[in-house]
């Protein structure tokens, strides 16, 4: 059974930084690209980083370039997503996905946490 499992969320003030976590069991890690999606209420799920299987590539939306920072420790079958000088703007769901090929759509990626839950306050 396919398990990825978010954590690290929480409650910060405006120009602070988490770090979020993702470990990812019952498949096999190295061969999956992940990403790292968010949604706030009323708003479509967004895409905000992405890591191919070796690292090679890695992408992160406009949004949030220069701020965040996805990657992966293929030995601990981890993905994490650093996160600094959060704005207002970064609230929502975080969710860790995987995909054997990733992209920047959500539909392409099979495989999905439950979400952890970050709120930046002004």
């Amino acid at each position: 059974q396919v398990q990825l499992v978010e954590s690290g969320g929480g409650s910060v003030q405006a120009g602070d930084s988490l770090r979020l976590s993702c470990a990812v069991s019952g498949l096999s890690f190295r061969d999956y690209g992940l990403g790292w999606f968010r949604q706030s209420p009323g708003k479509e799920r967004e895409y905000v980083a992405r890591v191919t299987t070796n690292a090679g590539v890695v992408g992160h939306a406009l949004s949030v370039q220069g701020r965040f920072t996805i990657s992966r420790d293929n030995a601990k079958n981890m993905v994490y997503l650093q996160m600094d000088a959060l704005k207002p703007e970064d609230t929502g769901v975080y969710y860790c996905a995987a995909a054997v090929a990733t992209t920047t759509q959500a539909s392409d990626y099979p495989y999905w946490g439950q979400g952890t839950q970050v709120t930046v306050s002004s």
